[in-house]
């Protein structure tokens, strides 16, 4: 167990107190403050380590420190910090080109952002233009963003969302299986649905992965429909399923796809990728951005792709993460009953509460993540994770799954 002194407590307290006293309080924050990360291990002030199976909220895609991250951004910000896209930028060009190519055949343009939000946003823009239509459908348990739009088809976003009308009509309906795909049908049938958004692996809701016959079910629908089909992978893409996006592992090409998170390996971007058909339909000064597009972001979106790409990490995913199911389920069952989601976009389903679990995860020098389910704990490591780091996860949950089994041991300081 690791222990805390005193004088590093107050150190925390007071870095709290401080944001506290110059933030908005909108955040539950962990009570570590990293100051330094190497890998996939981050230092705290405190001068602990800590394995980070968070990686701050699927944003270190490729950990922290990476070579081929830090080479590219300082020569970036040597070369050219900052210029709008009112200036045509060859390093903008080769970010976007190493996107296309990365993404699903069949998306070929790209609008360049910098968040998934924002991504979002122009998605369901382009979709209600495309098809001059005013009703988008939602899954329950979906999470798309906290802006106008992006909020209007999050789920149960009327407790925070804090506007008094949605831009546009919004319909819900269940998520998976025979009864949402139903709904969809019966929502679909309308005839006043501009598009269907969805996440393939639903991130907040606890990494709930809706399957990849649901989702050639729903394209299906949405062509048998007329209506544009968008992918919302801002958590689930970039490698995290273990392939370049969930389309990809589907075989299903959408017409819009959002991405952001680890689009850039910690530096604030977004993107959205469309078919020609979308394409086509946008003039100049349809849509704007200010700093997406950036050089800085577009020089570590080309770097993050090509690390992806030269070090193989989607296959180090796709059999890490089979090792990570697998051995959790065996070494804590009477813990974990249930893994969820793909890739490295994992729930554990505990028989604890979740932030329970994630309490005793930090003890054994773990960092993980919550979700809006509170018996699931979620996983969201960088793609650099090594089977050591897998074997260490396990053991330290089949530790925590011990003392659930000895109440006695439980109670123990």
């Amino acid at each position: 167990m690791l222990e805390i002194t005193i004088e590093k407590e107050q150190e925390i307290e007071s870095a709290a107190a401080a944001e506290a006293r110059w933030l908005l309080p909108v955040y539950a924050q962990m009570a570590v403050e990293p100051v330094s990360g190497r890998g996939v291990e981050l230092t705290t002030r405190d001068g602990r380590t800590f394995l980070d199976f968070y990686g701050g909220h699927a944003v270190a895609l490729l950990g922290y420190r990476h070579p081929r991250l830090l080479e590219a951004l300082g020569h970036q910000a040597e070369e050219l910090f900052f210029q709008s896209n009112v200036a045509p930028l060859s390093v903008r060009a080769r970010a976007a080109k190493r996107l296309v190519e990365f993404a699903p055949a069949g998306l070929v343009r790209a609008f360049l952002v910098n968040s998934g939000a924002e991504a979002n946003e122009n998605a369901l823009r382009l979709a209600i233009r495309a098809t001059g239509r005013t009703r988008i459908v939602a899954l329950e348990g979906s999470f798309h963003g906290r802006t106008a739009a992006a909020g209007a088809v999050t789920w149960g976003s009327e407790k925070w969302a804090g506007f008094p009308y949605k831009p546009f009509d919004v319909t819900f309906v269940p998520r998976g299986g025979v009864e949402g795909l139903d709904a969809l049908d019966r929502a679909l049938i309308v005839g006043d649905v501009a598009a269907v958004i969805l996440e393939p692996v639903q991130g907040m809701a606890g990494a709930v992965d809706l399957g990849v016959e649901y989702l050639r079910a729903v394209r299906d629908l949405t062509a048998k429909h007329e209506v544009k089909l968008i992918f919302d992978e801002v958590q689930c893409g970039m490698g995290r399923t273990g392939f370049p996006f969930a389309a990809q592992r589907a075989d299903v090409l959408p017409d819009l796809l959002t991405t952001a998170k680890g689009l850039a390996g910690g530096f604030p971007a977004g993107a959205l990728l469309v078919t020609e058909e979308i394409g086509k339909i946008v003039k100049t000064g349809d849509l704007g951005t200010t700093f997406g597009g950036g050089p800085m972001a577009c020089a570590l979106i080309e770097a993050t792709i090509a690390a992806i790409e030269d070090e193989q990490l989607l296959e180090k995913v796709r059999s890490n993460s089979a090792r990570l199911i697998a051995g959790v389920l065996a070494a804590a069952p009477s813990l974990v009953t249930e893994v969820q989601g793909a890739g490295y976009l994992l729930g554990l389903r505990t028989t604890k509460p979740a932030k329970l679990v994630l309490a005793e995860l930090a003890n054994e020098g773990i960092l993980a993540g919550g979700s809006s389910d509170p018996q699931v704990v979620r996983l969201l490591p960088p793609l650099v994770l090594e089977t050591a780091h897998v074997d260490t996860l396990i053991a330290a949950l089949a530790r925590i799954a011990g003392r659930v089994s000895d109440p006695v041991a439980e109670r123990r300081p």
